[in-house]
């Protein structure tokens, strides 16, 4: 993911993948390639925007699930802030997307960056968020056969 004002910061965010499991653990780093504006923070947040009904009737909610600081101060050319974000912290279900094409759940990652003006610039990019099935899990009479009857 990328953030960036044209002449005056350009920002890279790497991220090692979009899928996730609910007690998986997201890992990056976030490179700063030009910075010519004063910059006071930095935070990263995940976003859940919940949208239910069709058409006209459609409602959105959305919830921001946690939110870190990841930055405070003024970063310099080159510098590189490296982020781990362990979701298992938080009571997330999975994604969800036009279930009856009238009910979705997704998640998004939020990087925004606040300048000294207060001015809030941000990138939002969504992420999927999965379980595993029932049927894939160990079946808890699994190893019985071992012990059998002889």
């Amino acid at each position: 993911m990328e953030v960036g004002i044209e002449d005056c910061l350009h920002i890279e965010f790497e991220y090692n993948r979009s899928k996730y499991h609910l007690n998986d653990v997201i890992v990056g780093k976030i490179y700063f390639i030009l910075v010519r504006i004063k910059i006071k923070h930095m935070e990263l947040s995940i976003l859940k925007r919940e949208t239910t009904g069709s058409g006209a009737n459609t409602y959105n909610e959305n919830e921001q699930i946690g939110r870190y600081e990841i930055m405070d101060g003024a970063p310099v050319r080159g510098e590189s802030i490296p982020i781990r974000l362990f979701l298992s912290a938080y009571d997330l279900t999975p994604t969800m997307k036009d279930v009856n094409k009238k009910f979705s759940v997704r998640y998004y990652l939020n990087l925004v960056l606040v300048d000294e003006d207060d001015r809030r610039y941000f990138k939002q990019q969504e992420i999927t968020i999965w379980r595993k099935s029932p049927d894939s899990l160990i079946s808890p009479n699994r190893g019985v056969a071992a012990l059998g009857k002889d």
